[in-house]
């Protein structure tokens, strides 16, 4: 087991965001208590589902993009070309 720290460079914006979301969905949860209408409360919802989707697609893309190089290491461009298609068709998760 790794005990170092795994830190990329997206890792704040990401945290950002999640805290943004994070207090965003305790003002929904404020909205549901306080009887808010059930549109206004489905489109904050949204949002915030929004921002955490993005968040996981930034965080997955930016393992991609240097955890996977660490792993592979150097390779011919047609055994690359595997590689690079997965981390194209993982942007549409």
């Amino acid at each position: 087991m790794n005990t170092q720290p795994h830190l990329h460079e997206t890792h704040p914006q990401i945290v950002k965001r999640l805290k943004r979301a994070d207090g965003h969905l305790r003002g929904v949860i404020e909205m549901i208590e306080a009887g808010r209408p059930c549109l206004d409360i489905a489109q904050q919802l949204h949002a915030v589902e929004k921002a955490i989707a993005q968040a996981k697609k930034t965080l997955i893309q930016d393992h991609l993009d240097h955890c996977l190089e660490e792993v592979v290491g150097p390779m011919t461009r047609e055994r690359r070309q595997s590689i690079d298609e997965f981390r194209e068709i993982a942007k549409y998760l």
